[in-house]
């Protein structure tokens, strides 16, 4: 695929692109909501919607977010799983906690923070913080409507909210980064511990019906690839790293433990797990199955073929390359996915299949 050096091409075939992608998608129907969803979540930048722009004013520059035409907060080109999911639901796309200015947080509110992560407790936006950010906007809401104001949370509306959790590959990857593949394993009863105390602690303020990822592939990440030899017996059949994606299963096999321990635990509550690593997995192992090209190969970096990634030049940076709109690419900047392998992935979680129980996205506003 032809690589443009600004990002910039004719617009008509990329929506036509898209417009075709998204029939073939389309294996959802739309939510079937009795009433306006509210949702809570909590993650890292695969669900940031822009709690590191308007938190610390952190621009990133073109071409991120070139299918909105402008930046607005995502570490895509364009959306988000999460946004997909808001969209079939019907409902406008989730509001970052952080924004201060022009907000609605009538559907709810979104306090995944890129770079976040389960553990240490409460450190920079870590989840027990979000935890606890949400406690203070669950107070001041309450506090709020009750005088009148209309652009915040009902009272009896935190009951009925999902309450959705998407965290944990910035915790393995980081420990892959100074420890051995048995050092990374041993610390992921730590992160279950610190999950554990996140859905505990919305339950007891009220949170009944929870909606939680497990953790992609970190094998099949360009970054992760890229500064090991390639004549390493670590890859598998598909080019992924075998011990980084080994300490994925096992932190979800323990995650999906929890799930279900507290499921058994909790009286009244509804906790969905839904198998990330699956969707994604088998994205890339059958990319050309489902019309993608280059599946290991990022769209935005630098330094060509095979991975395109230069954890010196990055997407923005002075002297990347960036695929024209509309490619089929499933890493946009060797860490998080192109709008259209994010478009993939949601509809696969819309279908049930990856869940458990597998209950439909819009079960918690029926």
């Amino acid at each position: 695929m032809k690589m443009n050096e600004k990002g910039v091409g004719s617009i008509w075939p990329a929506v036509i692109f898209v417009v075709a992608v998204s029939l073939c998608f389309a294996s959802n129907v739309e939510g079937g909501c009795s009433r306006s969803p509210v949702i809570f979540n909590m993650g890292d930048s695969n669900s940031d919607t822009g709690s590191v722009l308007n938190g610390f004013g952190f621009v990133r520059p073109p071409p991120f977010g070139r299918l909105f035409h402008r930046y607005v907060g995502r570490v895509s080109d364009g959306r988000l799983i999460i946004d997909f999911l808001c969209e079939n639901l019907t409902t406008s796309y989730l509001t970052p906690y952080l924004k201060s200015m022009g907000s609605s947080f009538t559907n709810g509110a979104n306090f995944a923070v890129g770079g976040g992560k389960t553990f240490p407790r409460f450190d920079f936006f870590n989840l027990g913080l979000q935890s606890v950010q949400f406690f203070w906007f669950q107070n001041q809401s309450i506090e709020l409507t009750s005088k009148g104001y209309k652009d915040f949370v009902k009272e009896e509306d935190f009951k009925r909210a999902l309450y959705m959790v998407d965290i944990g590959q910035n915790d393995l990857a980081l420990a892959f980064g100074n420890s051995s593949y048995a050092q990374v394993v041993e610390r992921i009863p730590t992160f279950m511990a610190e999950i554990e105390y996140a859905i505990v602690s919305l339950y007891q303020h009220g949170g009944r019906k929870f909606w939680v990822h497990n953790t992609g592939p970190l094998g099949c990440l360009p970054q992760q690839l890229v500064n090991i030899s390639r004549s390493s017996d670590d890859f598998d059949n598909h080019g992924c790293l075998k011990s980084r994606n080994n300490a994925a299963k096992k932190f979800n096999k323990q995650l999906k433990a929890l799930c279900k321990k507290l499921r058994a635990a909790m009286k009244d509550v509804t906790i969905v797990y839904v198998d990330i690593f699956a969707i994604k997995y088998d994205l890339i192992a059958n990319a050309k199955l489902y019309g993608f090209e280059n599946p290991l190969m990022v769209c935005c970096g630098h330094g060509g073929p095979p991975y395109n990634f230069d954890n010196l030049i990055q997407c923005g940076g002075v002297g990347f390359s960036v695929c024209e709109e509309g490619s089929k690419y499933v890493s946009w900047d060797g860490i998080h996915y192109t709008q259209l392998a994010n478009q993939f992935v949601a509809s696969k979680i819309l279908s049930t299949n990856f869940s458990t129980p597998p209950l439909h996205f819009d079960f918690f506003c029926d």
